[in-house]
């Protein structure tokens, strides 16, 4: 019986083990199957039910003008959110939120009252607001940076420039047009559920490689001559009573645009209660009657086709001209007689146009014309560009050939308009406008530069120079009526205009609405400029040669003073050294109409010195760094730390004490 009893408890043993040895086989396998067979996978799925990941946008890339000048940038701004199910008290939690933010605080309860993990309460507040919300010290109520769009010369090329939204989304101008490139990859707000369920905030993870992020932009623009050129359009829009105004400057060698101006100007960095009509880029989408600023182009068309020559006298009819059921007048009542094809330009004879458009032919005076580039896109690389108006030749009369001679009957938009007379000074060829010299990393190293595109040739060099010639009359004669463009000691070519415009209600031209024009270019031997300027319903002065010449001269007498040598000898895009921002220009009222402030000029890598300055002044100048400030007394800074002068980290936070002077 012992033997037995022994034999049954070692078969007993043998079968728990066998039990136990199967049991541990399979909870290895099954250990080894979660851990390493699917644990990439429950890894993930772990992830999905405890961490949610909101996208915030990263900072857009800069803007820079052509010599390196920051014309659009992203600084770190505070926004306000809020964990819902952290807050125990939402109804006390709502009125202290909108108390501090200025909010409704039945808004605030009711997006503090979903349920919901994340909610946002306000977007990029100023630092004031940052500091009481972290004053406060509300549970559930976070402070994250989000970066914002800043414009640090305020209106300077607001319309080129144009603006994007609260998520970094570009809206209007190149902030639009090149969205895609300035644009980075978003960035990560983490959020985690504990072991209770409990939801917490974790961080926000920013995008750390360059290639990650969003490139910048140079542009063909010298803010020097944007800010001159903005300058002398306000006066004249104010000077005359205008309801608007439009002024381009443009290289004529390469197409580059130097400055592209419209009034009214608007700040792209408070653009609230602004409707598009006040953003509107009208330089490249309106189009207009050009009136006599069109004659240079038929006369170039008539001495190419060898119809006429400039010494070729035309009658021009003591200013009245029969043509079909109309009759043609001159501009102010004028009476000429004999007029040779020089003076036709000098003088502005509409019927002297009307007669050599009659000699050239309406077949090869259209051509011409869409060879100048009008009736098409010139390409410019801005959003918005129209195509003007030019009606199918077939469809012409002999009245609207007549007409057209003297830019009546054919609308054309400032870019065209200047890119063609550009080509006259560029010895007959015509260029591709454009704004943007390339594309950056964020390193400011090359990613694509674009250069100078020849469209086609639309006269000879001979044609051109000869056309030169005449217009350079035009403004040095003391009976042209450009004269009041000329600029002592340098030889400018012009052509003034002032085009009546359409009452639509009436069905006539009107001949109280007009829009006064001038464009030209210098030095007539060696163009470096060109200049349109266009000033829209003047009140006072309502002749081209009178309201808009003066506006170019005035600018033109500035960029001579601003570059004594070749404008192409200018620098091309020399990225700011680390640690070094240019300021625009050295006029004072530039930095206080765009607001930029004199301690720009410090290191921007370091920690400004905050010692001295009143809260008011701190919070200005760490909001322009990108710095958290925080605050503890009141009066003047005292102390701060870091110290100035340390370098800034990833943190980019300050913490100042201020004191009361006795």
């Amino acid at each position: 019986m012992a033997a037995d009893s022994k034999k049954w408890l070692k078969f007993r043993l043998a079968s728990l083990l066998a039990i136990f040895l199967v049991l541990f086989i399979a909870l290895l396998s099954r250990a080894f199957q979660l851990q390493v067979l699917s644990g990439e996978q429950l890894k993930k799925l772990a992830q999905r039910q405890h961490i949610t990941t909101l996208p915030i946008p990263s900072e857009r890339g800069m803007i820079y003008d052509r010599n390196g000048e920051k014309l659009a940038m992203s600084v770190l701004a505070d926004s306000v959110c809020a964990d819902p199910t952290r807050i125990t008290d939402p109804a006390k939690a709502s009125r202290r939120i909108a108390a501090v933010l200025n909010l409704n605080a039945e808004a605030v309860f009711r997006k503090i009252s979903e349920p919901k993990s994340f909610c946002w309460l306000a977007r990029k507040i100023s630092p004031e607001q940052a500091a009481q919300v972290q004053a406060a010290n509300i549970e559930g109520v976070f402070l994250i940076k989000e970066p914002k769009r800043f414009y640090p010369n305020g209106p300077l090329a607001a319309h080129l420039i144009g603006f994007s939204g609260f998520d970094a989304e570009g809206l209007e101008g190149l902030e639009k047009k090149y969205d895609g490139y300035l644009r980075g990859k978003p960035e990560k707000l983490t959020w985690a559920r504990d072991a209770k369920g409990k939801k917490l905030f974790l961080h926000v993870e920013r995008t750390a490689s360059p290639r990650d992020g969003s490139a910048n932009l140079v542009l063909t623009i010298d803010s020097r001559i944007q800010y001159l050129v903005e300058t002398h359009l306000k006066q004249a829009v104010q000077d005359k009573g205008a309801k608007g105004g439009v002024a381009i400057v443009m290289d004529p060698k390469t197409g580059e645009i130097l400055a592209l101006a419209n009034e009214k100007a608007f700040n792209p960095n408070n653009i609230r209660g602004l409707t598009s009509d006040i953003w509107r880029n009208r330089a490249i989408a309106d189009a207009f009657d050009p009136g006599s600023t069109f004659k240079p182009f038929l006369v170039a068309a008539a001495i190419e086709e060898k119809v006429v020559r400039e010494s070729d006298r035309f009658f021009c009819e003591n200013g009245h001209y029969a043509v079909a059921n109309r009759v043609i007048r001159e501009a102010n009542r004028k009476r000429h007689g004999y007029l040779s094809v020089r003076d036709i330009l000098k003088y502005s004879s509409n019927i002297g146009s009307a007669k050599i458009a009659e000699k050239l032919g309406r077949e090869k005076y259209y051509d011409y014309i869409r060879s100048f580039g009008f009736g098409a896109k010139t390409g410019i690389d801005v959003s918005g560009e129209a195509n003007g108006l030019l009606r199918p030749v077939k469809n012409w009369t002999r009245v609207d050939t007549a007409a057209i001679a003297f830019g009546q009957g054919i609308s054309v938009t400032a870019i065209q308009l200047i890119t063609a007379m550009s080509a006259i000074a560029n010895d007959g060829v015509l260029m591709k406008p454009f704004v943007v010299r390339g594309l950056t990393d964020r390193n400011n190293q090359p990613i694509k530069m674009f250069g100078p595109e020849t469209v086609r040739r639309v006269v000879s060099a001979q044609t051109a120079r000869r056309l030169t010639a005449m217009l350079t009359q035009v403004v040095g004669a003391e009976d042209g009526t450009g004269k009041n463009a000329h600029i002592i000691n340098v030889d400018v070519a012009g052509k003034t205009g002032t085009a009546q415009k359409f009452d639509f209600a009436r069905g006539v031209y009107s001949s109280e609405r007009v829009r006064t024009s001038f464009i030209g270019f210098f030095p007539s031997d060696n163009p470096q400029v060109v200049i349109l300027v266009i000033l829209d319903e003047p009140q006072r002065d309502k002749w081209g040669g009178v309201a808009a010449a003066p506006v170019f001269k005035n600018i033109g007498e500035q960029i001579l003073n601003c570059f004594k040598t070749n404008i192409r000898e200018t620098p091309v895009f020399e990225p700011p050294k680390p640690g070094h921002v240019q300021l625009v220009s050295a006029d004072e009222s530039l930095l206080e109409n765009a607001g930029v402030l004199q301690e720009t000029l410090d290191d921007e890598s370091l920690m400004p010195d905050f010692t001295g300055l009143t809260i008011r002044e701190a919070l200005r100048k760490a909001k322009s760094r990108s710095i958290d400030l925080q605050i503890s007394g009141s009066g003047w800074a005292v102390k701060q730390t870091p110290e100035p002068g340390s370098a800034l980290g990833d943190e980019r936070l300050c913490r100042v004490v201020f004191e009361m002077k006795n």
